[in-house]
């Protein structure tokens, strides 16, 4: 069995070094992502695959509702901010859905359903 690549997400914790050149504390966020670099030592089986798959479609699906939410709000609000803001949040959302989901199912382990 070969090695999981769900570790290369955790090079995008190196964004998060923007935040100390370019001043925006925003970017700091992105330092949670080297919190996948874990997975370098997992082995890609069927499971964690079907486990990815899952948590994947738990975060698409909060990205359609957020996204749904996040459209009527700019069209009231009618503001560069609040789409920034949406954005940001539904990001947020998505890979907080993503990662929680998939530390429940590879706790839980075993039968996936």
């Amino acid at each position: 069995m070969k090695s999981s690549r769900l570790k290369l997400l955790g090079y995008l914790g190196l964004v998060g070094l923007l935040g100390l050149f370019a001043g925006n504390h925003g970017f700091f966020g992105f330092f949670g992502f080297f919190g996948f670099f874990s997975f370098a030592r997992t082995r890609s089986d069927e499971l964690l695959r079907l486990n990815i798959a899952r948590s994947g479609l738990n975060a698409f699906v909060v990205s359609l509702i957020g996204l749904s939410i996040s459209i009527v709000a700019v069209s009231i609000l009618r503001t560069i901010e609040a789409a920034a803001l949406s954005i940001a949040i539904i990001f947020i959302a998505q890979v907080l859905t993503f990662t929680i989901s998939l530390n429940l199912y590879e706790r839980r382990g075993g039968d996936p359903d």
